[in-house]
């Protein structure tokens, strides 16, 4: 190539087993790799900023045109832990909702749920920053990520978006993706999977360079997170694109 693929990243956990191959492999001579959060990497995938993000998959819609370049993604099968709507109050209680500003899927899929699954006649909130010290009374939040992990310390009621998404359609959800906004050399997308693939085979060594105390994260890796882009999975992500489409 002439230049090297700008790629970017969620600098999330969530993300590590699937970076942890890239260090000392050939790919990295092939890009650029910088790393934010989720919905600023979709922006910049959309723009053109970047070539390559592991992006929210709710971005798809709005791209003139979308490869999905890698067998891997951020998915669940089950519960994900770590995109939740947290309470005070249970689910129909609840009189409005802040909306966490760093991701669009989880968003899209807290909104799709709440109307066509839940059934809820509540007010969303956008916010641009701290928001989670509103969570109270009958104010619920979505909290995503590393922050969420925190927030289930905080919140009695907590209702995980993944797991309600498989009980609504009986597939899995995948939150977000690698995809690109042009073609890119097969050379580059085979050295991109094994590179990908590298971390999912290596979760214990991903995990002890990763301390942290407020989850666990053999069980986050392992269990709550699904990373092969499998078939049933595209079946999942197809049928969430096609809600956003409606």
């Amino acid at each position: 190539m002439e230049r090297k693929v700008k790629v970017a990243a969620v600098s999330y956990l969530n993300t590590k087993p699937l970076l942890f191959g890239f260090r000392n492999h050939p790919v990295m001579d092939m890009m650029e790799l910088s790393v934010d959060y989720p919905a600023k990497i979709g922006q910049q995938l959309i723009d053109g900023g970047v070539d390559v993000g592991l992006v929210p998959v709710a971005v798809i819609p709005k791209m003139k045109e979308y490869h999905i370049i890698s067998d891997y993604c951020i998915g669940a099968e089950g519960p994900v832990a770590s995109v939740c709507l947290f309470s005070d109050v249970p689910l129909h209680d609840i009189k409005r909702i802040y909306l966490d500003y760093q991701s669009r899927s989880s968003v899209a899929l807290l909104k799709l749920l709440v109307r066509d699954y839940w059934k809820l006649d509540v007010e969303f909130i956008p916010t641009t920053g701290d928001y989670e010290g509103n969570i109270k009374g009958t104010d619920a939040g979505l909290v995503i990520g590393d922050r969420a992990f925190l927030q289930r310390k905080v919140s009695p009621y907590i209702y995980d978006l993944a797991e309600h998404w498989i009980r609504y359609t009986s597939l899995p959800m995948v939150f977000a993706a690698w995809i690109s906004n042009k073609p890119l050399p097969i050379e580059f997308i085979q050295q991109f999977n094994n590179a990908n693939g590298i971390g999912i085979s290596n979760i214990p060594a991903v995990v002890a360079e990763n301390p942290y105390g407020e989850y666990d994260l053999t069980t986050y890796y392992v269990k709550n997170l699904s990373f092969p882009l499998t078939p049933s999975k595209r079946q999942g992500l197809n049928k969430f694109i096609g809600y956003l489409q409606q």
